[in-house]
């Protein structure tokens, strides 16, 4: 009778997935519960994906936010909707949960809008087997679902209820209102007062491997006025005329491509216009008019920069300023930079986080995923908490085509996802605050 126990003990033992080895008993529940309500997850995000919620359809985000709280406060969240009339968008869901006192507090931040608005004609989601067309499916609804799925499994194995979290879905991460020192105020509080910072939107594959995304880089909007004084064309480059704003335009222009290249840094001038007469407006048309015989009096450019830390931003701007001061005869040049989104640095935090979701990875049976460069990945709200707090992007769904008609998300990512976040969750809950 030993001898037959030991026996079924060890073919039981080989037919346990490779993922419940490793795990404790509240974690192979975690991971089973996952798969179990795959389909249920699929469903909330369809429902998600067919309620448009394009950053400008504030009544659209507002009913994606109540469809997000009727799934938190069932799970033991204390909810509140922020509303961001003030920055002319249409609110923040911010939801928390209190668990064991002593625990490190997880901030886990996803998005509520998408870049399609009502006037899209891409505004359904559509199933293909475990892939799915629709807008904001990938990014950030299917993100979404996966924070949803996670905590979902938590409760389900008991492990949420020692859990200290707070969830910061914002409602205009793809057009930010202003000022943000209004639109991401709650966001930033957040950062703060968590230990742990978890960003819930694409996760990223490169050559067959999932990604970790320990850094973003900044995005900074900046806009130069030229100046120069008109006549005829027969008098530019005189001691009395000068050079003309297009020339003074295209001087800096010029220098920025020669003096401000380092690594990590990206800089771009995307509109361009000069003439007698010249506009950017704040939806990005050009215009402009003048004659090849007139010598132009304005000239404007607006382009964006984006770095890796607060530094490299500081230093940027400052070469940026200097060169533009720099102006050629006759002429006059100022340049603007808008709020933009801060940098989230590598820092030695965010590597101990990744190394604690490959133990994660490890553990499920996963592939390790090494850090990703960050040219890869763009600016993102998780950057306004990421000098206050350590953090980890990309926990949400992959997908392919993102802010473009046929985006799609590979639904089967929502598992892996899921399992990996509610695990790194759990596990960090476990710790003792420092």
């Amino acid at each position: 009778m030993i001898v037959r126990g030991l026996l079924v003990g060890a073919l039981a033992l080989a037919a346990t997935p490779a993922e419940a080895q490793r795990l404790s008993a509240p974690e192979a529940m975690i991971a089973r519960t996952v798969d179990a309500e795959y389909e249920r997850s699929v469903s909330l995000l369809q429902r998600l994906v067919d309620q448009n919620s394009g950053t400008l359809n504030l009544e659209g985000v507002t009913k994606v936010g109540a469809m997000l709280r009727a799934e938190l406060e069932p799970l033991g969240f204390t909810v509140t909707w922020k509303p961001m009339a003030a920055a002319h968008r249409a609110g923040h869901l911010i939801a928390t949960h209190r668990g064991e006192p002593g625990g490190k507090r997880i901030l886990l931040i996803g998005h509520l809008d998408t870049v399609f608005e009502p006037s899209s004609p891409f505004q359904t989601f559509v199933r293909t087997g475990d892939k799915a067309e629709g807008p904001g499916a990938g990014d950030d609804k299917g993100g979404m679902v996966v924070i949803v799925a996670a905590l979902r499994a938590m409760q389900a194995a008991g492990a949420l209820k020692r859990a200290n979290i707070e969830i910061v879905l914002t409602g205009d991460e793809e057009d930010a209102g202003t000022p943000q020192t209004l639109s991401r105020a709650d966001l930033i509080a957040a950062g703060k007062r968590a230990d742990v910072a978890l960003d819930f939107e694409g996760l990223v594959i490169e050559d067959g491997r999932d990604m970790g995304s320990i850094a973003r880089r900044s995005v900074t909007d900046w806009r130069i006025t030229a100046t120069g004084k008109t006549g005829h064309s027969s008098l530019i480059f005189t001691p009395a005329f000068g050079d003309g704003a297009v020339n003074e335009l295209v001087r800096i222009l010029a220098r920025f491509r020669a003096e401000l290249p380092e690594p990590n840094l990206t800089f771009n001038a995307g509109i361009v216009a000069g003439g007698a007469r010249a506009q950017i407006d704040d939806s990005g048309v050009a215009s402009a008019a003048g004659k090849t015989n007139i010598i132009p009096a304005t000239a404007v450019a607006a382009g964006d920069f984006r770095t890796l830390s607060v530094e490299q931003t500081a230093r940027v701007r400052a070469k940026m300023e200097a060169i533009v001061a720099a102006h050629a005869p006759g002429t006059d040049a100022k340049i603007e930079f808008g709020e933009g989104y801060p940098a989230m640095a590598p820092t030695p935090g965010n590597r101990a986080l990744l190394a604690a979701l490959n133990d994660v990875n490890r553990d499920l049976g996963l592939a390790e995923m090494p850090p990703l460069d960050p040219l890869k990945r763009g600016a993102g709200d998780i950057s306004f908490v990421a000098h206050d707090v350590d953090s980890l992007a990309g926990l949400g769904t992959y997908s392919t085509g993102d802010h473009a008609p046929g985006e799609t998300v590979d639904l089967a990512s929502i598992r892996r996802q899921a399992k990996r976040a509610a695990l790194l969750i759990t596990r960090l809950s476990a710790q003792p605050r420092r």
